[in-house]
């Protein structure tokens, strides 16, 4: 083969390479809309890190969720590999205060020291500054709201409970899951076996009604794209 006919080769097999890169590119995001076509929704696992996280991290990456992880700081700063390990995997880590007290009953400076050791753990962690927060038992006031804003929070409830904290067995936190609509968030924890054991059908589910995991955004409180 000539030096000339070589170098024409070449350029044609580049120039189809390119061809399909571009084709495939420009195929995926259509291919991606389609899927989370119904729209997003924010899969959250409260109290962690924890002995299980490792294992819930490896079942939400197996299955192509990712997921806001509200974390206890006094957790955090004992475990910071594992609040590594989030953020590594994907995940979006939050604050869920630092003991995880009913906090409509603390004073202010108590809850004020609740929601900033947790910011300072997590950060230190390396799981970045949380914008969210949500409240241990999702009970707040004024004083709570006030105390979190401070911070740069946005605090965040949800609309559906899987009940995973109260034995709730694995069909019924699937079950769960299958009630979420465009937007909304659902509790989950980080510790149960069931909820873990949910995790690959709680992809089919989503999969199944053209709903994709999201993140939550800070400024509607609501699941987006991420």
């Amino acid at each position: 083969m000539t030096t000339k006919r070589a170098l024409t080769v070449l350029a044609a097999t580049a120039a189809a390479a390119l061809t399909v890169t571009a084709t495939t590119t420009s195929a995926a995001a259509p291919a991606r809309a389609a899927a989370c076509g119904a729209g997003y929704v924010g899969l959250t696992f409260d109290d962690g890190p924890s002995g299980t996280t490792t294992k819930l991290l490896d079942a939400l990456r197996q299955n192509g969720l990712r997921a806001t992880m509200f974390n206890q700081g006094q957790y955090a700063a004992a475990n910071p590999s594992l609040v590594r390990a989030q953020a590594a995997a994907g995940m979006w880590v939050a604050n869920h205060s630092y003991t995880h007290p009913h906090l409509t009953r603390l004073s202010q400076a108590q809850i004020d020291s609740e929601i900033s050791r947790t910011q300072q753990a997590i950060a230190n962690a390396g799981g970045g500054t949380p914008k969210l927060f949500r409240p241990p038992y999702g009970e707040t006031n004024a004083t709570v709201k006030s105390v979190a804003a401070r911070y740069g929070l946005t605090e965040i409830i949800w609309h559906v409970d899987s009940q995973d904290w109260n034995g709730a067995s694995t069909d019924a936190i699937v079950q769960s899951v299958a009630r979420l609509t465009n937007g909304q968030i659902i509790l989950m924890h980080d510790w149960p076996a069931n909820t873990l054991a949910a995790v690959p059908r709680i992809a089919q589910t989503l999969a199944s009604r053209g709903l994709c995991a999201g993140t939550i955004s800070p400024q509607t409180g609501r699941a987006v794209a991420p």
